[in-house]
Order: structure tokens, then sequence, then C-alpha cells
């Protein structure tokens, strides 16, 4: 487990920010656990990346441990050209690579993360869920229970259907305690 200060830079070239990149914008999925391995190289190779991490802390037999984690498990967004694709793809670290149709809307998502983080705020993991999927609760009294999921009002409920009736009911839960169902 690395310390926080022995973890890549978030951003490459530091102090550089991700409006200023040149080139075209990648998200690579990388494979298991190689998040911060594909940043060191892309560092070595001077590869412009964006790699967002979150600190962990947790207990382990009594002591206090802290490290870094990637924000967006599996992911690394990376600008460059062409010839810097193919240098990520030769790390044999990347499963696939997501090209980028809308770039500026990648960067306009991107910026406020970057933002937040040189400002020192703590950035956690969140839910991303669509209305109209389906999932289920992870944690709580509830724990199990399956359900569509509606957002109205900054509120996200459950919809629980039944579906020869054609009715429905729904209650109010927190985002976090959703996990979207894989089909």
């Amino acid at each position: 487990m690395l310390k926080p200060e022995e973890n890549p830079p978030i951003i490459w070239p530091a102090g550089a920010s991700l409006k200023d990149f040149q080139g075209t914008w990648w998200v690579a999925h990388t494979k298991s656990r190689n998040e911060k391995a594909l940043a060191w190289q892309m560092q070595k190779k001077n590869i412009s990346y964006f790699l967002p991490l979150t600190e962990k802390v947790y207990k382990k037999s009594r002591r206090v441990m802290r490290s870094m984690l990637p924000l967006f498990s599996g992911y690394v967004f990376f600008c460059g050209s062409e010839e810097d694709r193919l240098d990520v793809l030769k790390t044999n670290r990347v499963a696939s690579l997501l090209e980028v149709k809308n770039q500026q809307h990648l960067i306009d998502e991107l910026l406020p993360m970057e933002r937040a983080l040189q400002s020192g705020a703590v950035l956690a993991p969140y839910n991303y869920i669509k209305a109209g999927q389906l999932c289920k609760v992870i944690a709580g009294p509830l724990m199990g229970i399956e359900g569509l999921a509606v957002s109205e009002q900054n509120k996200t409920r459950l919809v629980l259907q039944v579906d020869i009736l054609g009715k429905a009911t729904c209650l109010e839960i927190d985002a976090a305690l959703l996990e979207i169902v894989q089909g």
C-alpha cells in the first residue's frame, strides 16, 4: 500500500489545468487495479492525464490506515495525440479505450472535479443512477428490495410495482443505499 505522497499526481503535467491540455481526449478503462501504474507510465512518457483520487481511511488491527483510491475505479482520463493513444495501449495496463465523442462536454464535466480537488475538497464515489433503472437496496432495514429508481423534486424514490394490477407504490430513499441491478 502506498502512502498518500507516494501516489502519482492527480493531474499531469503537474500545475496544468485540464482546459489547457492539447489533443484528443480518451478514457482508458484499465485492467483491474492498474489506474495508478498507468498514470506513472503516462507521466514517464509525458502524456497528459487526469486521475482523480480520494483518500480512504480504515482500521486494520488497531492501526489507522490511509490510502488513495481512484474516484472512478478502473478509469483514467487522458489527452494527447494518436501516438500517445498507441503508447497508452502498449502499456498492457488497458482493457479498452472509450472514445470521447463530445470532447468539450467531457472537459466541462471534469473541470469542477479538478477545481474541487485543487481546493482541497474531499470527493467520494457516488452511485450514478438514472431514472427508470432497476436498483436494489444494499443496506439498512430494506436491504435486498428491488425496484425502479425515480428522481422527483431532488428526492430519490424506489418504485415498487405490481404488474398484474397495473399499480405501483414508492418509498423515498437515499440514493447512496441503491445499487444498480445488472440485467
